[in-house]
């Protein structure tokens, strides 16, 4: 991945500034170190190999200029890293559903077998249901529900779709 950042106003490489962009998940992270451009900006790089080992989720990103020793942020922001859909030979398994969408289901099959009374008892996780527990099955079950609603209306408004809780009227 290449990119090039200009000049932010007093802030130029031609004047001695130096950037980085500092990447953050957790414990892991990634620095892009700026090469200095005739125009004052400057060229950036991750490599593949680099852009390969990132984690799936929200990365935190946080460009900072340095002259000396005075440093100044200029920019900082989030990014969403999605898994990679490409594979050579055979593909593997691949589920593209959030880790909420996921819980719901085994949820809901939690609710399935105990109300069928196939199973006198179920464990999603660390935690173990017996039939008495429905209630907080289907507790969560509404909550998750409510996650999900929620993640994909995000989805829906980032993509430029629109939020589909509202709804606009005109009367002419």
């Amino acid at each position: 991945m290449e990119w090039t950042e200009a000049a932010a106003g007093a802030v130029s490489s031609a004047d001695g500034w130096a950037l980085s962009v500092f990447y953050r998940l957790g414990s892991a992270g990634i620095t892009a170190v700026g090469a200095a451009r005739t125009d004052g900006g400057w060229d950036l790089t991750l490599t593949a190999s680099t852009t390969t080992a990132m984690a799936t989720g929200e990365w935190q990103w946080q460009a900072v200029a340095s002259k000396g020793s005075v440093s100044t942020t200029l920019d900082a922001g989030r990014l969403q890293i999605l898994p990679s859909l490409a594979y050579t030979g055979t593909p593997a398994a691949f589920d593209g559903r959030s880790e909420t969408e996921i819980e719901l289901a085994e949820v809901r099959a939690a609710i399935r077998l105990l109300i069928t009374n196939r199973s006198a008892q179920y464990t999603i996780g660390s935690r173990s249901f017996t039939a008495l527990d429905l209630g907080k099955l289907t507790e969560r079950e509404s909550q998750l529900k409510a996650i999900v609603a929620r993640e994909k209306a995000a989805a829906r408004v980032a993509a430029g779709l629109g939020d589909p809780r509202n709804c606009f009227v005109r009367f002419g």
